[in-house]
């Protein structure tokens, strides 16, 4: 697949930890090309998501690095929700507080913010690349939702969306109904749902079973010369609270690779916004027969082959470079 012509991608990002592995990831994967990077609040205030977002780059130097454009700093009607007590108040699980002989390890990035928002810059590329862009929203989809309310015929002419969120036949893990990316901006969620676009929606049904061990954290980080230490530093202290790392937006990112890693089911989808305990709940009909309008609409990812995908992640990420 690598000797074809990249996929065209944009990444909507909240970047705390596991959202800075997924672009590690996309990065170090020649079948897709990065056309931007847009940033919403939701693991962290989009101010600091978007300077993690621009650590990335510095990080890795690339040749031609992606414009990045800052997007929404609240949910569509709700005040904002974050989860920095996973991914610690920098997102980044306290990376910036490492010292090197007094000086920070990993100082504040250079933030050169392209000239547009979020939902405009996701717009002018679909428009410019019509029915090639696949957008990988793995944050609340405040930004997507936006875009379509500013123009729905245009963002019509996404290839597909592939979002991180969602938790269909599992429990959630912010309530014990709703997964967090849905749970921000359940509304935003609701309307990229129903959009008619293509939507593959890759939630805690499989990410929670593609999971890092502590073991093999320890086997495999003293690989991948600077970023293998980046990596080591990003995941020490999650891997010390428990018992590994999941890896809930990387394995978006690699569905958009290769989507054999998971097995789906198409199915109709919707989003509890009005419920006193179940807000953020996506209620997908599993049901063997269908009741009337609720024809299915967004492909759900049940199964995953989560040995193929770990190994390929820690290949990509940690090899040398």
């Amino acid at each position: 697949m690598s000797k074809e012509t990249p996929k065209r991608i944009i990444i909507d990002t909240d970047p705390g930890v596991d959202d800075v592995l997924a672009l590690l990831l996309a990065f170090r994967s020649p079948e897709l090309k990065v056309e931007a990077i847009t940033t919403v609040a939701g693991n962290v205030p989009v101010e600091i998501g978007t300077a993690n977002a621009f650590t990335i780059l510095e990080l890795l130097d690339l040749p031609i690095s992606p414009p990045i454009s800052k997007g929404y700093s609240r949910p569509l009607k709700r005040a904002l929700f974050t989860a920095e007590r996973v991914h610690s108040s920098d997102g980044l699980g306290g990376l910036r507080d490492l010292e090197d002989g007094g000086r920070k390890r990993y100082p504040s990035p250079s933030i050169r913010l392209f000239g547009r928002d979020a939902p405009e810059t996701i717009l002018r590329l679909v428009d410019q690349y019509p029915h090639e862009i696949t957008l990988i929203p793995i944050g609340p989809l405040t930004n997507v939702a936006i875009a379509l309310d500013r123009d729905r015929n245009t963002m019509a002419k996404l290839k597909e969306i592939i979002l991180m969120g969602g938790a269909c036949s599992v429990p959630g893990n912010v309530t014990p109904a709703a997964e967090f990316n849905i749970f921000v901006d359940p509304e935003a969620a609701q309307a990229v749902l129903s959009s008619g676009i293509p939507v593959t929606m890759v939630g805690l049904d499989v990410t929670m079973q593609v999971k890092i061990s502590r073991e093999t954290l320890s086997d495999r980080l003293g690989q991948g010369g600077r970023v293998g230490q980046f990596v080591r530093d990003l995941t020490s202290a999650l891997s010390q609270r428990g018992s590994g790392i999941t890896l809930h937006d990387p394995l978006a990112i690699g569905v958009a690779i290769d989507r054999t890693f998971v097995k789906t089911e198409k199915v109709h989808v919707t989003v509890e916004t009005e419920g006193k305990f179940t807000t953020g709940m996506t209620v997908a009909d599993l049901r063997g027969h269908r009741e009337k309008g609720a024809l299915p609409h967004a492909e759900i990812a049940l199964e995953v082959d989560s040995t193929r995908f770990l190994n390929f992640f820690l290949d990509r990420v940690m090899g040398e470079g």
